[in-house]
Parts: structure tokens; C-alpha cells; sequence
């Protein structure tokens, strides 16, 4: 069986880059890593590490050990903490990963309510991306993710659009994934997607004032074709190109950034239209931007978590926070 200590130092070692620096982060003589390093090689039977100039590099195999090492160091210690929950010898520390927008608005609000009925409880905040905070879930980095997707909503003549089938709503039970059995995750909110153009821009007909459009469905924004468009993170940048296939054109996209205020500026500017959810526009509104909402599609805020249940109380205690403040923001 590997030793864990060891396997805790490959992982040092592939996270930080060198001996010194593993040695470090873990408070250890550097000597005591190169020991840790020789007797998990001998351990696996297996080359780890190589020379690189002065320092060292992982081999191919030392990278997938390190990867795996770190999911099951992140396990063990995960458990440990709900360990210690269950046992009551501390109050719980909590772990959450969450993408911008949220961390801006839905998670200020659950945290609040968090330290208001349990203060003793110890809620860590981790910003991440969708797919990062997945990785983060999976290795027991986090307890809960905080995630988002784009789902179709109703058209004129039902569930329709490019984004994909239609989705449970708010406080639905699901598993992400057939291949992925070992997440749950459960939908906290839907809310609408815009398009986001300047106070005087092009987000209206010829035909009707400005004031007076207040939605419009993906095939109007063929009328968009030839304007310059910003991307946000890789989920959001599909999003856009699919909602652009479905009214028959590619954007042309002139700048990419995941930062929504960085988004709304640009747009204010008059560089490009954007697509952007409810979310980002409560948690910041540049005056010189407009919202026109896109129908036909929504994005829902998804809370997963790991293994089968039921929950660790903290855990569970965290994820009745989250829903309490989606349900009193809506």
C-alpha cells in the first residue's frame, strides 16, 4: 500500500515545481523530501522523477500518480473534517467553490445567513470557473460547487433552441452526468440571459423605439450580424456562438474576458454586444449599457456535491443556506 505521507510530498513536488519548494510548503528539511521522493519510487517500482538542468521535473507516470494522489489526499482529508463534525469536536469548517457573478450577489447573501444562525461554523470561499470547481469538488478540495449552464426555455411553441433540453427546476435532485454517478447536484435558480448593448446602440429594431423593446428570440439577433461581439469564460463563449448559429451567423468576436464589469464597459464603449445573465447585472449595472432579455434560453446556478447521500450535516447545512438566500433573491 502507498504511504500517504509520501504521496502527499509528489503531490508538493507537483504542485510547487521543485524540492525546495515542496519542502517549503510542507515545513520539511528539503533532505526529507528527496527521502520521501526515493522511497515512493521504490514503493511503485516506477520512475517518478527526472533531472531537469538544476532542478526536477515528474515523469509521465509521476504526473499521473500526482494526480491521483491529490483526489484521494483531498478525500482523506475531507473526510477527516466531516469526521470531526459527526463527532462534535469543532463546530464544521465548510468549503465553497462559486463562479463570479455568484460569489458577487447569491453567496454574500447565504454567508450572511450562515454567520447570523451558526457563527461558530467556518465557511471558506474558493472563486472558480464551472470546470475548475468541479476538479476542486472531486478532490475533496471543496464541499459543495457552486456551477452554472445554459439550458433552452420555452419558445413560442414550447422547449426549444440550441442550448439543449430543458431542465428541472429550482430544488430538483439530479445527477450531472450518467458517467459522473458519483455527483448530485441540485438547481437553486433560473435566470434570464441578455443582450447587453450600448445606452444608444443597435439592440432595437428600425421599427420601434428603443424604450420599447424589452425581449427578443435568438433569431432576432440576426439583425446583429455585422456588429463586433465580447465572449466571456469558455461556457459563456458556446453559449454565444450557439445562440448566433441558431439566427444563421458566426459572431465576430472582438475581445474575450470573464470579467462581467470589465464586459459591461467595453459594451458602454461601444466595442461590442455581449450576452449576460441575471446574475451579473444584479451584482454590477453600468449606466451606460441596456438589457434586453433573449428568450429562448435561461441559465441555471446548480449546487453539487460528492458521494452519496445523505449529506454531512455541514454540508447539508450549507447547501439549505445557499437555497434559502436563491429563494429570497430571486
Amino acid at each position: 500500500m502507498l504511504d500517504v505521507t509520501r504521496l502527499r510530498v509528489l503531490v508538493a513536488v507537483a504542485r510547487h515545481g521543485s524540492v525546495t519548494a515542496a519542502a517549503h510548503a510542507l515545513n520539511y528539511a528539503q533532505p526529507s523530501v528527496s527521502h520521501h521522493l526515493a522511497r515512493l519510487e521504490a514503493e511503485t517500482g516506477t520512475k517518478l522523477i527526472q533531472r531537469a538542468g538544476r532542478g526536477i521535473r515528474l515523469t509521465d507516470a509521476g504526473r499521473l500518480l500526482a494526480e491521483r494522489a491529490s483526489e484521494v489526499i483531498g478525500r482523506l482529508d475531507a473526510a477527516e473534517n466531516e469526521l470531526a463534525v459527526y463527532s462534535g469536536l469543532r463546530a464544521g469548517r465548510l468549503r465553497l467553490a462559486a463562479f463570479p457573478s455568484a460569489l458577487s450577489t447569491l453567496v454574500p447573501s447565504a454567508a450572511a445567513m450562515l454567520r447570523d444562525k451558526h457563527p461558530s461554523v467556518d465557511l471558506r470561499l474558493t472563486e472558480a470557473e464551472p470546470p475548475e470547481a468541479l476538479r476542486m469538488l472531486r478532490a475533496g478540495y471543496v464541499d459543495v460547487a457552486l456551477i452554472f449552464r445554459h439550458e433552452a426555455d420555452a419558445g413560442p411553441s414550447g422547449p426549444s433552441g440550441p442550448s439543449g433540453p430543458e431542465a428541472p427546476g429550482p430544488g430538483t435532485e439530479t445527477s450531472p452526468d450518467p458517467d459522473e454517478h458519483d455527483l448530485r447536484e441540485q438547481v437553486l435558480l433560473e435566470e434570464p440571459v441578455h443582450v447587453i448593448a450600448p445606452v444608444d446602440g443597435p439592440a432595437h429594431s428600425d421599427a420601434a423605439p428603443a424604450a420599447a423593446i424589452h425581449e427578443m428570440w435568438p433569431a432576432d439577433l440576426a439583425r446583429f450580424s455585422g456588429q463586433r461581439w465580447i465572449a466571456g469564460c469558455d461556457r459563456c463563449r458556446e453559449h454565444l456562438l450557439k445562440q448566433c448559429a441558431a439566427a444563421g451567423f458566426s459572431p465576430r468576436i472582438a475581445f474575450t474576458t470573464d470579467d462581467f464589469v470589465a464586459v459591461q464597459a467595453l459594451v458602454s464603449a461601444g466595442l461590442g454586444l455581449a450576452l449576460l445573465p441575471g446574475l451579473a447585472l444584479r451584482a454590477a449595472r453600468n449606466p451606460g449599457i441596456r438589457a434586453v432579455r433573449l428568450r429562448g434560453t435561461r441559465r441555471s446556478v446548480v449546487a453539487v456535491r460528492y458521494g452519496e447521500p445523505p449529506d454531512p450535516p455541514a454540508t447539508a447545512l450549507l447547501l439549505d443556506t445557499l437555497r434559502s438566500a436563491a429563494e429570497e433573491n430571486p
